[in-house]
């Protein structure tokens, strides 16, 4: 289903369609490997390999067509783990189906990084929203969830922004930097670790952090006393001098 787009020139055309798709395309390899100031438009459209007036009829400048990357981008991931996740079961199984879509999406798309990380100079709306939508389906399914008697009551949004944390930097070590072909490790210790936090548990009290009083400080050494003085030796006394 094709998603409301940012901008204004939406092609009606198929072939205008996918001119603004090649466009897109191209402005994403282009921004990821040039970065946003150093890209021009004469990048993309060559890129894209249309002529350079044509970039005009789909996009008013560079800057719109970086934020609709950004969205592209966001929209393309939150559809591709909405599908991944659908036939399953549990709260726990969603995560890990999650985690493992998030993980092939960035396998296909590896400038989605640096991409989305420019946004936060070039279009800082663009950049919280970005996050914003994704945090909202997210926080969404924690409350189905969590009504369900699948995850423990708690701050949902907080909680929906520690996932993500979790799953993006997984990503960025395990797919971006260094591609590692057992996946299946690394989604199984991010497992264990939320079948341990996430699910509710009869002796949740046990679990839940304790306040801890800050150790005491050492006591400080007394200072010794000083060394009482010795008294001196009394002279003899001497006679009378004759």
């Amino acid at each position: 289903m094709n998603r409301p787009s940012t901008s204004e020139r939406v092609p009606v055309t198929p072939r205008g369609q996918r001119t603004r798709q090649k466009l897109l395309k191209a402005a994403e390899a282009v921004f990821g490997d040039k970065g946003y100031e150093r890209a021009s438009i004469a990048d993309l459209t060559r890129k894209a390999s249309v002529a350079l007036g044509t970039f005009y009829v789909y996009f008013p400048d560079k800057q719109s067509i970086f934020v609709e990357v950004v969205d592209e981008l966001g929209a393309r991931l939150r559809r591709l783990i909405a599908e991944s996740t659908a036939a399953c079961t549990t709260r726990l199984e969603v995560e890990r189906e999650g985690l493992r879509a998030f993980f092939q999406f960035v396998r296909q798309h590896p400038n989605l990084y640096r991409v989305v990380r420019q946004a936060e100079f070039v279009d800082a709306d663009c950049y919280r929203r970005y996050y914003d939508r994704f945090a909202k389906g997210y926080v969404r399914g924690l409350q189905q969830a969590m009504e369900a008697g699948e995850v423990r009551r708690m701050d949902p949004e907080a909680l929906a922004y520690c996932l993500m944390g979790i799953g993006d930097f997984l990503g960025m070590r395990w797919v971006l930097w260094e591609e590692d072909m057992g996946l299946e490790r690394v989604l199984d210790t991010a497992m264990t670790l939320l079948s341990h936090g996430l699910p509710p548990d009869a002796g949740a009290a046990r679990t839940h952090l304790q306040a801890v009083p800050p150790p005491k400080a050492a006591a400080k050494p007394s200072k010794p006393s000083p060394p009482k003085s010795k008294p001196s030796p009394r002279r003899p006394s001497r006679g009378p001098r004759s």
